[in-house]
């Protein structure tokens, strides 16, 4: 497993429970992590910081031929895109759990995944192609298309690389600014320009395709809350108000799969505009973050079919058998601070209580006393629910998150109780727009006061009460129906 945090700890357990043994890598920072106490065998790869470490191929190579490791799975991240990487862990005589390095290389280049799906007749955002130096060239591209325009990154994701622009003055600003940021982050400074599709809906088709040309798609997730490209909730079924959307969408994903040759498990991501027209926007060649809300609604495990694919076993489901049910909400928890910016925070996991209950799922890679360092991206887990329909999966995740406590560290957990109380996200009226138009930090602010004050009074309370020594007297009166709660005999009315 070639990888940290949460997405380790998950993919550890599904090697267990395939009857295999799990084999752990792990940095200075990470040697007393969650992922290293699961596996069955750790191997230190070096210090912290990423290059020395989870982004040394030679390391994690040695750590595979030290433990005679037969298959590699990238989880996400680090190196789950890297088709030199692919290659070098098969050259290396290991099975690589992922697409081919050929696909990968395609389909990471989003230039030219953009050319190798012309003619399947999936429509493209407008754009251009690579773009020189001169700033003229990109604004006579501009003008072509229509400001406003993205400027984007070839490579790689996450919204680094990527600016908009509303005029030529600020294209020109965003052209070098691009291509640094680019550079830095993917060691590829290629920049190009798409249209800007106004409020667009970012809804993605995860597929799954084995080495004997069967191809299934398992339906859509809307990711349309984001903070600078980066998603922070996921929810499958969409909301969005088009009927038909998701078979004509998965019609689509299947046809890109099948142009490229894919194998395993990928996502193809759409941008929707508000008239329910899809245009193709990328795809992630890898195991998702929100993987687990399409699991929940098909009743399928995921990371079980990519180590039997990877294995050379056919899938066991066509896609007629896939039948979705219900809704699924998944919150990303981070270490951060949502009242000043969204700034990572770091720090000892002191206390942790995680929600349970019906339809309640902790994907976590934290435990108490876990250290949470600048080193790492700040996901510490993901909650996820379930429920009958959207309204009663909104119930569920908010009384989930109330019941969430992490200590140690700020996190964004007010963050997402603000979100789900909002009258728009209830609605389902949402866009990749809408925390730029919505987001309120005092409102956060305010959420997190409450829920401090309710812990600290019934803390007070529970310490405040006299200890029970005995049986209650005969007449006695519960603090239940001291409190004139509804459904009591002081309070009158409800439960009895």
């Amino acid at each position: 497993m070639a990888n940290r945090g949460e997405i380790a700890c998950r993919i550890l357990r599904a090697v267990r429970e395939e009857g295999a043994l799990g084999i752990a890598v792990y940095s200075d920072a990470d040697r007393g992590a969650l992922h290293v106490s699961l596996a069955d065998e750790a191997h230190r790869i070096g210090p912290a910081p990423v290059a020395g470490s989870y982004l040394d191929p030679a390391a994690i190579l040695e750590a595979c031929r030290r433990s005679r490791a037969e298959l590699l799975h990238p989880g996400y991240g680090f190196f789950a895109e890297n088709a030199d990487f692919a290659e070098a862990v098969e050259r290396a005589g290991l099975i690589w759990v992922g697409p081919p390095a050929d696909v990968i290389r395609t389909m990471g280049d989003k230039l030219a995944a953009r050319r190798a799906i012309e003619g399947t007749g999936v429509p493209l955002v407008p754009g251009s192609g690579a773009l020189p130096a001169d700033p003229e060239v990109a604004h006579a591209h501009a003008l072509e298309l229509g400001y406003p325009v993205l400027v984007k990154a070839a490579f790689g994701g996450g919204g680094r690389g990527m600016r908009r622009c509303a005029d030529r003055a600020g294209l020109v600003a965003a052209l070098d600014l691009a291509r640094q940021e680019a550079g830095r982050a993917f060691g590829d400074a290629t920049i190009y320009l798409e249209k800007l599709i106004p409020r667009p809906r970012h809804i993605e088709i995860q597929i799954l395709a084995d080495r004997h040309g069967n191809v299934i798609h398992l339906g859509e997730r809307e990711c349309s809350i984001q903070r600078r490209h980066q998603k922070l909730l996921e929810e499958s079924p969409t909301p969005a108000p088009f009927p038909g959307l998701r078979e004509r969408m998965g019609e689509a994903a299947l046809a890109i799969a099948r142009r490229v040759g894919y194998v395993n498990a990928g996502t193809i991501e759409f941008l929707v505009d508000a008239e329910g027209r899809f245009h193709f926007l990328e795809m992630n060649t890898r195991l998702q973050v929100e993987h687990p809300v399409t699991e929940r609604v098909v009743s399928f495990d995921m990371v079980h079919r990519q180590l039997r694919i990877a294995m050379g076993e056919p899938l066991d489901r066509r896609q007629e058998d896939i039948r979705w049910r219900g809704h699924a909400i998944e919150c990303r928890i981070n270490a951060e601070d949502p009242e000043h910016g969204f700034v990572p925070s770091t720090g000892r996991i002191a206390a942790l209580h995680l929600p349970e209950g019906p339809g309640v799922r902790n994907d976590v890679g934290i435990m108490v006393g876990s250290e949470v360092t600048a080193h790492y991206d700040p996901l510490l887990g993901k909650l996820i629910v379930w429920a009958e329909n959207r309204e009663e999966a909104i119930a569920r995740a908010l009384r989930a998150l109330r019941e969430y406590r992490i200590a140690g560290v700020k996190t964004n957990l007010p963050f997402h109780r603000w979100l789900l109380t909002h009258p728009r996200f209830a609605r389902g009226e949402t866009d990749t727009g809408f925390l730029e138009e919505e987001y309120r930090p005092d409102e956060v602010a305010r959420d997190r006061e409450e829920v401090t004050a309710i812990v600290a009074a019934a803390w007070t309370a529970y310490r405040a009460a006299p200890a029970r020594t005995g049986p209650r007297p005969a007449g006695g009166t519960s603090a239940w129906r001291q409190s004139g709660r509804p459904g009591t005999a002081s309070g009158g009315g409800g439960w009895r």
